[in-house]
């Protein structure tokens, strides 16, 4: 499509200040990328030491940094977004009838959902994202429309792209230089859209030409007056050929909401790109690749120590096997022997030392909280296990928080908007029609944490059990019905599982009514026996008999 020299002008000085913004953070990615996972992130290489760096990996001899942070985002991944389990409900906020037709329809929609997710590459994307914020601290995925799978999401290599963030902190800007083929460019936009070199090397006549790779542009903004897109669309993106001509696009295009998601794990500022543990772990993982090294010098020192010799074997045979015989000439002979007499490399020392610097690592990327159970020296109760999971579940809140705010909700708010325009949404019932949904995270990270701020339940209903025994009038104090149903949510028991206030008034009711019958069913043949007994017995009339009467009471 045609887009004007001034848009085209406009296009390539918002890329120039977001490669700007970005060049501080390219020397620590590629540090990192270097001792976490240096085959991953080519585009943090250039192009002959991306040809080099193939052959070997010169700068990871341990690898506890690159297992501590899998280990890290594999955690993750289970714990928040597990594929075999649902860990999100929709419900709709003032509508609680628990059972009743909006909560079923919310359900549905839910699972619909599910669906989807687990039909396309949503997880497998999700997986790469973990793993980006483990390492990078940033991620960036794209969420598009697909004609088969309903979505179909598109993971950034980072260093590929570019972020920038409104005045929220909320990224609403994406930007990123990438390579497609001459075929994948004439599939993706269609022949009259690329430019003329693009469409020789796609028609070349030996058929090489279509994968030549070339370098495309891609920017994601917010909607401004004269894009040439419909005022009715929040954001917009462009496509163009990096170094093709001028004023032309490949395609610009609008989106009701933004199409992807750009998670960061930790910011600091309005930075636009985010820290993550692999940041605050590197000055260990560095060390520790230092202190292998020297380990393994050291070990090789001992098994092969170096000798000194005397001049009259330099060109005569030796022998120096096992059971080898080496002749020496001359009765003052120094023969073979080591160089360093009595000193032997502190292999025990470095390798305590070494140990130390895996824990830090591993307590960096909060193993010991996946870890938990695997790792402890004894036998411990649940409870304590309990306790200390929620310890360190803590730590995780702020992360976990800022994760479900950047990613989950812009990533169930995308595929919910897919499905809604693609007629896969039941129609809700008339009294919420227009009504946005809340989501609610049922994880198990999201659950545990809201268990931590169900403690104070826990320990004020054992102190009531406690005061009970000498205070019985305690016990009223509490809304039992309330606190018990709080709890349960808390701790992430289902609302289906729960009866609703109607019918626990109606249980209440019933069973006042039975406990009330089998009262009566005692009380009453006590009443007849006694009036029986009065009846029979011989008062003798006369005030004699109004005395026994009131006798008898």
């Amino acid at each position: 499509m045609e887009i004007s020299v001034a848009e085209a002008t406009r296009l390539a000085g918002v890329f120039s200040g977001l490669r700007h913004d970005r060049k501080p953070f390219w020397t620590l990615w590629r540090e990192l990328a270097d001792f976490y996972i240096p085959k991953r992130y080519v585009w943090l290489q250039t192009d002959r030491e991306s040809r080099v760096r193939k052959a070997k990996n010169p700068f990871i001899l341990d690898s506890t940094g690159t297992t501590a942070g899998r280990t890290l985002a594999s955690g993750l991944m289970n714990g928040i977004t597990s594929p075999s389990r649902p860990w999100f409900k929709l419900r709709v906020p003032g509508y609680d009838d628990e059972g009743g037709p909006v909560t079923m329809w919310a359900d549905e929609v839910a699972r619909r959902m599910m669906i989807v997710m687990s039909e396309s590459n949503f997880y497998n994307s999700m997986a790469t994202i973990y793993l980006d914020l483990v390492f990078f601290g940033t991620a960036a995925t794209l969420i598009y429309e697909d004609q088969e799978s309903v979505i179909r999401c598109y993971n950034c290599a980072l260093g590929e792209y570019y972020l920038s963030s409104d005045e929220n902190g909320r990224v609403n800007t994406f930007g990123r230089e990438f390579l497609q083929s001459a075929g994948q460019l004439v599939s993706r936009f269609g022949l009259d859209n690329v430019s003329e070199t693009v469409r020789s090397l796609a028609n070349n006549k030996d058929g090489g030409g279509k994968f030549k790779q070339l370098e495309v542009c891609h920017l994601l903004e917010p909607n401004f007056p004269g894009s040439g897109v419909a005022e009715k669309f929040k954001f917009i993106e462009t496509y163009w050929e990096k170094g093709g001509p001028k004023g032309k696009a490949l395609e610009r295009r609008g989106f009701n909401e933004i199409p992807g998601i750009f998670p960061r794990w930790e910011v600091t500022g309005n930075d636009n790109y985010g820290t993550s543990p692999s940041m605050d772990a590197l000055p260990d993982v560095i060390q520790l690749q230092l202190e292998t090294k020297l380990k393994a010098k050291g070990l090789d020192k001992a098994v092969s120590p170096p000798v000194v010799a005397d001049i009259q074997l330099q060109h005569r045979p030796t022998a120096l096997l096992p059971n080898g015989i080496t002749y020496v000439t001359g009765a003052n002979s120094v023969g073979v022997k080591p160089v360093y007499s009595g000193y032997a490399p502190p292999i025990q020392e470095m390798t305590e030392d070494i140990r130390d610097i895996r824990i830090r690592i591993q307590e960096v990327f909060y193993n010991p909280l996946f870890n938990m159970i695997s790792q402890l020296d004894t036998v411990r109760s649940a409870t304590e296990i309990d306790a200390r999971r929620e310890e360190k579940l803590v730590l995780l809140g702020s992360v976990l928080e800022r994760f479900e705010a950047e990613a989950l909700n812009p990533a169930i708010d995308r595929i919910f908007a897919v499905m809604e325009r693609k007629g896969l949404i039941p129609d809700p019932p008339q009294e919420i029609a227009g009504q946005k949904l809340d989501v609610q995270y049922v994880s198990i990270l999201a659950t545990a944490q809201r268990a931590v701020a169900a403690a104070p339940t826990e320990r004020w209903i054992a102190l009531l059990g406690q005061i009970a025994a000498v205070a019985p009038e305690t016990l009223a104090i509490p809304n039992w019905d309330e606190l018990i149903r709080n709890y349960g949510i808390a701790i992430g028991v289902e609302a289906r599982n729960m009866h609703t206030r109607e019918e626990v008034e109606q249980i209440k009711q019933q069973q006042a009514e039975q406990q009330a019958a089998q009262q009566a069913a005692v009380v009453g043949p006590e009443l007849v026996d006694g009036a029986k007994t009065l009846s029979e017995t011989d008062v003798g009339g006369g005030s004699s008999a109004l005395q026994m009467l009131l006798a008898q009471g």
